[in-house]
């Protein structure tokens, strides 16, 4: 068992792109909204497209993630000077309850809930969340989204509510998460431990979350490692 979870009676965790493959849901939900498109740019330049238009919109005012959603398709559409489709929009946003957990998740999920609880600190809407819960089929003690918060990681309000929550100091809390930007670098900020998933381990760039510069506790590959460091 790693020091890291000494003590530890909780454990917080990013959704899309940690448990969730949101890359590989991004990418099939893109290249069907530009099917019809001349010129589509590869998979990785596809991927970095839609993290810098996902956080240039995450950085406004806040609007719910399904707006997000669809207003990154439509300048993906401009971007790549595709037509728009009524329905397209939409469409890409209910993509999200499709995106397929990693094949580790769920058992280490199991795994994990016997001796920790369990939270959920994502940037998505509590609808989009559900569909995503059905598909895990794992009863998370809380579920912290930006809809309820109102906000967006980086910012610091899903760990401020989820410690509110769960009625517990920093030091008894691990932050789990694959992007440094969005959850590393704030939760290390917020004072606690954060053990990193490297899901894009051995590819180069950043795939669909912005550069971010951050020192992890821990850093393991997949959730199957995360559940052999931490337990017992």
């Amino acid at each position: 068992m790693n020091e890291l979870f000494d003590g530890a009676r909780a454990l917080t965790f990013d959704c899309y792109g940690t448990i969730v493959d949101w890359e590989t849901g991004i990418l099939e939900a893109l290249h069907e909204l530009l099917a019809e498109a001349d010129g589509v740019p590869d998979d990785e330049t596809l991927l970095a497209m839609y993290g810098r238009f996902e956080s240039e919109l995450q950085a406004g005012p806040f609007q719910p993630y399904r707006q997000v959603l669809e207003e990154v398709a439509r300048r993906f559409v401009d971007a790549v000077g595709a037509e728009e489709g009524d329905a397209q929009p939409s469409r890409f946003a209910d993509s999200v309850g499709r995106w397929p957990p990693f094949p580790d998740s769920v058992r280490a999920l199991e795994k994990l809930q016997k001796r920790y609880r369990l939270v959920i600190v994502s940037n998505v809407d509590d609808d989009l969340f559900h569909a995503t819960r059905e598909r895990l089929g794992v009863d998370f003690d809380e579920v912290v989204t930006a809809e309820q918060v109102r906000s967006y990681k980086p910012r610091l309000a899903h760990f401020t509510e989820a410690l509110r929550r769960l009625e517990l100091p920093k030091s008894k809390v691990v932050h789990v998460a694959q992007s440094l930007y969005h959850d590393i670098a704030p939760a290390k900020s917020f004072g606690v431990g954060c053990c990193w998933v490297d899901r894009r381990r051995g590819r180069s760039g950043g795939g669909a979350t912005p550069p971010a510069e951050a020192r992890p506790d821990l850093t393991v590959p997949d959730l199957a490692a995360l559940a052999r460091m931490a337990l017992p």
